[in-house]
């Protein structure tokens, strides 16, 4: 019996069936369209197909998400030389973090959707739907022919995202199991109070307190708070960090967990640790361990927090020390050393078990076989390493110089270059490992990360749910989630009781569709289970 457990999901931390979309109404006609277009050939396809044969570059249109602020223009230098290598000219939109779900969701309800389109959830309803439309291939039957799809992704990634009818409709991006959003503190902060890192929620509480009270950056001002966070509106939980508190509490990685007794997924909603968890915010907020502003902060402002040093606690990956954080800090305290940036190995023996993969990379129908068989190569060919070190390392004599045979990155000109912004369009995990930093201190923090990785997978935790699909979730779950997500808010905001769980609990335990829902999860997931 072959048992798949691994997480999948999106680097926020979706479950299986992701948040539903506001344009239901306009969706149904435009599906259509879609349709409409495949069938024909449509102007996607007739355009692309003007670009010649094999020989040709290979012309693309894609939308992927951007964490830049400033997005790479068309002209720039890193894109120019995958191109070359790749043989394609790529038109890429560039679409922030911050408005990628609302923009999907309207370009996927347009059917005027790019060749190769990022898809953050590939269970959410919106997606779904049109996959069983039919606007988007299957890439199943193609992927053999392609050897670094086959190798360089792992199994577990293809086989969660493959929807109800076994099909894959989307090439996933592949992260490495132990790429985790986890907790990360200041350890300078731990150790200028006299602390040590937390290993449970009562622990991790104290922490919290002592960095907005006891002035951990020293400064003799009460300016600092302790865990950047924010619930974004556009999503159906209470965003990274909060959901990481939460499932601290569970012990569940995503939305199911198993109960041996009963010997069967529970929704965790009627968990009474999820009641305690939101006893535990609604507190933290009131005394001001979580920013005040936290329904109005987006993604980027809460790492600003960090950023600035306003915030002592962040939840996200290690591999995002320079890239986002640990530079920007040093700006704003020099004294501030990249073994600071400090990973939780666990909280309350739990560590999320990583996806796999972050979203998937899906192909519409408008595009023709012939077209879907030379985008496949493009990938194919993106994912050797000569080519993907061109995001990774830059140019030579531009962003690196050889040393001793060893490519050293100027990292500030590869950031300037958006060159990181390519992982969102195709992204390698099988590189050599490579601790040695531009610095023996960057080194002494590649090896604490590596440590700490190994340490987590004692106690990670995957979600038992991902890829479980159930008909009546894709009816009900839209809006449960959200009505979730806005009771919960709420509670720990303090404009309502915790009593208000309660009785929002009981209504969803006396639901039809809720019970319906948890019978077709557990089927599905013996189905796969027992395979």
């Amino acid at each position: 019996m072959r048992r798949i457990i691994t997480r999948t999901g999106t680097a926020n931390g979706f479950s299986t069936f992701g948040p539903g979309t506001r344009y239901a109404k306009l969706l149904a006609p435009l599906l259509a369209f879609a349709l409409m277009l495949s069938a024909c050939g449509g102007s996607n396809q007739a355009s692309s197909e003007a670009s010649g044969g094999d020989s040709g570059p290979l012309e693309v249109s894609v939308m992927t998400i951007t964490p830049s602020a400033t997005p790479a223009s068309d002209d720039n230098v890193i894109k120019r030389a995958i191109e070359k290598a790749t043989n394609s000219k790529l038109n890429i939109q560039w679409v922030s973090n911050n408005i990628y779900a609302d923009k999907l969701n309207l370009t996927l309800a347009s059917g005027d959707i790019p060749e190769l389109i990022m898809i953050n959830d590939p269970f959410s309803s919106t997606f779904t739907k049109m996959v069983n439309q039919g606007a988007f291939w299957d890439i199943s039957p193609y992927i053999h022919d392609y050897p670094n799809l086959t190798n360089g992704i792992p199994e577990i990634a293809w086989e969660t995202t493959k929807q109800a009818d076994g099909g894959s409709y989307g090439i996933p991006r592949p992260r490495p199991v132990d790429d985790i959003s986890f907790f990360i503190i200041r350890k300078d902060w731990l150790d200028n109070l006299g602390l040590e890192p937390p290993t449970t929620t009562d622990e991790l509480y104290t922490v919290m307190k002592a960095f907005v009270e006891d002035d951990p950056d020293g400064d003799g001002k009460k300016d600092t708070t302790a865990l950047a966070s924010y619930i974004s509106p556009d999503d159906f939980n209470i965003g990274p960090a909060l959901n990481a508190i939460e499932n601290s509490f569970t012990g569940a990685n995503g939305s199911w967990k198993w109960d041996e007794s009963q010997q069967k997924l529970i929704y965790t909603a009627f968990l009474p640790e999820t009641r305690e968890s939101l006893e535990y915010l609604a507190k933290a907020y009131k005394e001001g361990l979580l920013p005040e502003d936290l329904l109005s902060l987006k993604l980027t402002q809460a790492r600003e927090l960090f950023t600035r040093g306003e915030a002592g606690i962040i939840v996200d990956k290690t591999g995002t020390m320079r890239n986002i954080y640990a530079d920007e800090l040093k700006k704003v305290d020099p004294s501030f050393k990249y073994t600071d940036f400090y990973p939780l190995t666990a909280i309350n023996d739990y560590t999320p078990l990583g996806s796999g993969y972050n979203g998937i990379l899906a192909i519409p129908k408008t595009v023709s076989e012939d077209k879907l068989k030379r985008i496949l190569k493009l990938v194919d060919t993106w994912m050797n390493h000569d080519v993907f070190e061109i995001q990774k390392y830059g140019l030579e004599g531009v962003h690196y110089k050889l040393e001793n045979g060893k490519k050293i990155a100027d990292k500030e000109k590869l950031s300037a270059d958006n060159a990181s912004d390519f992982n969102h369009i195709v992204n390698v995990i099988d590189m050599p490992w490579e601790p040695t930093g531009e610095s023996e201190e960057e080194t002494q923090a590649n090896e604490l990360f590596k440590k700490i990785d190994e340490a987590r997978a004692a106690t990670s935790v995957a979600d038992l749910s991902s890829g479980l699909q159930s008909a009546a979730g894709q009816k009900i779950l839209p809006d449960l989630n959200k009505r979730t997500q806005d009771i919960k808010a709420k509670i720990i905001l303090g404009l309502e009781p915790i009593e208000a769980w309660d009785e929002f609990v009981s209504s969803l335990e006396s639901s039809a569709d809720v019970q319906k829902m948890s019978e077709e999860i557990n089927e599905a997931y013996q189905v796969r289970n027992a395979e």
